[in-house]
């Protein structure tokens, strides 16, 4: 069990506070409820371009992570489709420049064009190397405006497109930190070897004086049921053909989501999975196989993504998988299958809960799904899957109506 308290400051900052006397550290977490969800689809890639500006220096510290190597601290930070993420890990006894440093930015950043130009910079050439030079770096432009018509996660965290970040101002970079960047619409997790009395005093000196601003988080459509079946083929400069299949399941908090993410382990986690052995090692209708989910929020995806053998068709390759799901929704699995991946998550979840810094980012984002206990039952969620729910849930979301497919041929293999 993970022990928290929990109290919100007068400006609206909800602060949670985890102690540890084992770790001689301390994390501190800043999770803002901005991602690529909430951006304007007509200028993407915001939320991750302004992950970047943040560490461009605030109103008092010019450089941030100057300031903090001092301290013998370390940081980073990540977006995804629902959040910004912020952490830092510093010895204990330096615990006050974390949040002298955290506070800091939260109050105003360093807006000026020298910062912008050169994070702009930064994300363009991150999207060239990631998403556009890199064989397949493109299958999440394609996949998810294929999938999602009217939700934003129709694009990737990075954006739709170099030129909506190339068109970024300072306006409204100004805007977007006003707005989304407020104390009220953050959760700050501080977690290791610091007591709540000390937590507490250190709130009230840095982080009680910041304004209260109201955000003005804009409604977003949500997705309909998928009711067609949906192809897109795609030719490049890439060395073998490859296979994407994406198929819509439920969001964190949906009852099928544990059952989703039990599956795609069943399916395709590593060399002991079923298609690994029957389509990979047996049959030799791929060279790598994979399963995943996507992990979202709201509606996410199950996909399945695998690397053709030379001179297997894309039908031939199509066809084994199908019938190797048609195998687990007529025959389910069996229950030692299921204890098997049941235990692996559980011994991942304790194994990452060694770390602080983990227990920290769960604990803020227990908070943003709606309840901080959710921490504390994650692993009983999975041990009460049954072989019955997963065939249920395989059921009902493997179906062609649900499914986006993408052939992914590669130039030289052109018939």
């Amino acid at each position: 069990m993970i022990q928290y308290s929990e109290f919100t400051l007068s400006n609206g900052l909800h602060v949670i506070h985890h102690e540890d006397n084992a770790t001689q550290l301390c994390a501190l977490n800043v999770l803002y409820k901005v991602g690529s969800r909430n951006e304007n689809p007509s200028h993407t890639g915001f939320a991750h371009l302004f992950e970047h500006l943040m560490f461009g220096g605030s109103i008092n510290i010019e450089e941030f992570d100057t300031e903090l190597q001092k301290a013998g601290g370390e940081s980073n930070a990540f977006t995804s489709n629902d959040i910004t993420n912020y952490y830092i890990t510093l010895p204990a006894n330096n615990i006050e420049t974390g949040f002298w440093l955290e506070s800091d930015r939260m109050l105003s950043l360093n807006f000026n064009q020298k910062s912008l130009d050169v994070q702009k910079g930064v994300v363009i050439e991150e999207f060239k190397e990631r998403y556009l030079n890199q064989p397949y770096g493109d299958l999440w432009l394609k996949i998810l405006p294929l999938v999602y018509k009217v939700h934003p996660y129709n694009w990737p965290t990075i954006g739709k497109s170099i030129e909506h970040i190339e068109k970024t101002n300072l306006e409204d970079v100004k805007s977007f930190f006003d707005n989304f960047y407020a104390a009220s619409n953050a959760i700050l997790v501080v977690a290791g070897n610091i007591s709540l009395s000390e937590t507490k005093r250190l709130c009230s000196k840095w982080f009680e004086p910041i304004p209260s601003r109201i955000s003005n988080i804009p409604p977003y459509p949500q997705e309909p049921p998928q009711i067609e079946k949906r192809h897109l083929n795609v030719e490049a400069d890439v060395p073998v053909d490859l296979l994407l299949k994406g198929y819509r399941m439920g969001g964190r908090l949906d009852p099928d989501y544990f059952a989703c993410d039990l599956l795609s382990d069943v399916l395709g986690s590593g060399r002991s999975s079923r298609l690994f052995n029957t389509l990979v090692k047996e049959n030799s209708i791929f060279s790598e196989i994979d399963t995943y989910i996507s992990g979202d929020t709201d509606s996410g995806l199950f996909l399945i993504e695998g690397k053709l053998q030379k001179g297997i068709s894309f039908q031939e390759a199509e066809n084994a998988l199908d019938m190797q799901i048609k195998d687990l929704i007529t025959n389910g699995i069996a229950e030692n299958e299921l204890i098997k991946v049941i235990n692996k998550t559980e011994t991942n979840i304790l194994f990452g809960d060694v770390n602080i810094l983990n227990r920290a980012m769960k604990l803020a984002f227990a908070k943003f799904l709606g309840d901080t206990e959710l921490v504390n039952t994650e692993i009983e969620s999975y041990r009460k899957v049954t072989t019955r729910e997963m065939q249920e849930t395989a059921k009902a979301m493997f179906i062609e109506s649900n499914c986006s497919t993408i052939y992914y041929q590669a130039k030289n293999e052109s018939k």
